[in-house]
């Protein structure tokens, strides 16, 4: 009897619970819907900037949710370049993409500036953090110069008017929604906001399925 009267009160509550999160209030549609690189999977987009403590800090609550990340959803990480001094982080970052070592300097990049309190300015110190985690110096130049790093750090360069950010870090759900600490109401709840946006995403794909 207690499990049942248990069970009434979750089903009660859950419809309560779904709606807290509010079109305009807590998450709000792009003005037009972006591309996404994700395929038929639901894409959920990161943008980020190295030397933004609140993204150095929503880190330790995304790696929890990455664990747990369903099958039909995709996480890309994106550098927001909102203005000339933030291109070299996002250059270092796709640098790291193009290399395959993402794993592997991400949070050293993070720890370098936030933890141990020490600037990145220069590309002499993007590579001195690329060569503390093991990769040639060679390999590190050839990749910064790449066209292909140079192509995806202007493409970077174009996120105000493709997600009408303003601030970083901001989550886009299926290049047509974005949440942020602030609409959502912290980090957590930013992460719960995306979860909801995921469950909307994967209705809608059903329900446009079943026309078909």
């Amino acid at each position: 009897m207690k499990n049942v009267f248990r069970l009434l009160v979750l089903m009660l509550f859950a419809p309560v619970a779904l709606a807290a999160w509010e079109e305009g209030v807590n998450y709000e549609r792009l003005a037009a819907p972006q591309p996404t690189d994700s395929g038929d999977k639901i894409e959920v987009r990161e943008l980020f900037w190295y030397g933004c403590p609140h993204c150095y800090h929503l880190e330790p609550a995304l790696r929890e949710w990455l664990k747990h990340k369903p099958d039909d959803v995709a996480f890309v990480r994106m550098p927001a370049i909102l203005g000339q001094s933030w291109e070299l982080l996002g250059h270092a970052y796709y640098t790291a993409e193009v290399l395959g070592v993402v794993d592997k300097v991400h949070e050293p990049i993070f720890d370098r500036i936030h933890k141990d309190r020490k600037r990145i300015r220069t590309v002499d110190d993007v590579r001195a953090v690329f060569v503390e985690q093991g990769i040639p110096a060679n390999d590190f130049n050839k990749a910064w110069n790449s066209f292909a790093v140079v192509t995806k750090t202007n493409r970077a360069k174009r996120v105000r008017d493709m997600y009408g950010i303003s601030g970083v870090p901001t989550l886009i759900v299926n290049g047509k929604y974005r949440t942020s600490a602030t609409l959502a109401g912290g980090n957590d709840k930013m992460l719960q906001v995306v979860d909801y946006l995921i469950e909307k995403e994967r209705k809608a794909s059903a329900g446009d399925a079943a026309k078909k």
